[in-house]
């Protein structure tokens, strides 16, 4: 049974995860925002499992606080999954500097509070394990996702770059990078999501192989494979490509 915290828990993967995870037996301090859905999951599995740490994880102050709950109720952790994040869609033609700002906060900026607050924790766990939940969006640059986009590159940056600095250590760094899922976020979008995965099925897939500790858990690998081969393409032929999907999306 592992001590894990799991952030934007309270929708989207990151409440279909703590599902998941609950039901597998392992002990939760829930974060995020809305607090009555966490306070709904420690009144169904018990507040042995659950431990509830509502906040705003852009607010670094906030994110101390709840690490140092997490202290006090378990003394460590065993496993830190940072699935907090939003996403805004960039329309050049009014570019908006505050847009990339908010997303960027909530996607990178928070993450990084969360592993500040984390890794004291994890060097006093069992086998730990930072895991961050990044978007396949990475692998090829998208119409309207420069802020999106911009968050989730230099996200997976950052944990690329931890997991050589703590392999020392013997924690473990895995990014999760997944295609189009059906949360309330991308129920938003206005394009198709080609091979959409409903979120209990995103959750299972990445609860199964965080027990392996891979460094990337990426999917559906038909979509991923598609996505590593359309960015590594000359630049001309992925700016053609990009054009089109514009054009696309700019049709009634």
């Amino acid at each position: 049974m592992n001590r894990i915290w799991l952030t934007g828990a309270s929708s989207g993967i990151g409440a279909a995860l703590a599902e998941e995870l609950l039901r597998g037996g392992h002990r939760l301090a829930l974060s995020a925002r809305s607090q009555a859905p966490l306070q709904a999951l420690a009144a169904r599995y018990g507040e042995e499992q659950v431990l509830v740490l509502p906040g705003d994880l852009t607010d670094a102050g906030q994110v101390r606080a709840i690490g140092a709950a997490i202290a006090r109720h378990w003394g460590a952790l065993d496993c830190a999954i940072l699935n907090a994040g939003t996403c805004e869609y960039i329309d050049a033609r009014q570019f908006e500097a505050a847009m990339i700002e908010r997303v960027v906060s909530a996607n990178l900026f928070s993450a990084s509070h969360c592993v500040e607050a984390a890794l004291p924790l994890l060097r006093q766990g069992q086998r730990p394990h930072l895991v961050g939940v990044g978007s396949s969006v990475t692998y090829l640059a998208l119409p309207r996702s420069e802020a999106y986009g911009a968050s989730k590159a230099a996200l997976r940056y950052l944990l690329q770059s931890l997991r050589v600095d703590l392999a020392a250590e013997g924690i473990d760094v895995t990014l999760v990078s997944p295609g189009f899922v059906d949360t309330p976020l991308t129920q938003q979008n206005d394009f198709p999501m080609p091979m959409r995965w409903p979120v209990e099925r995103a959750a299972r897939h990445i609860a199964a192989r965080l027990q392996r500790r891979p460094h990337e858990i990426a999917f559906p690998t038909p979509f991923i494979a598609a996505l590593r081969l359309l960015g590594s393409l000359p630049s001309g032929l992925q700016l053609a490509i990009g054009r089109r999907l514009a054009r696309n999306e700019d049709t009634p």
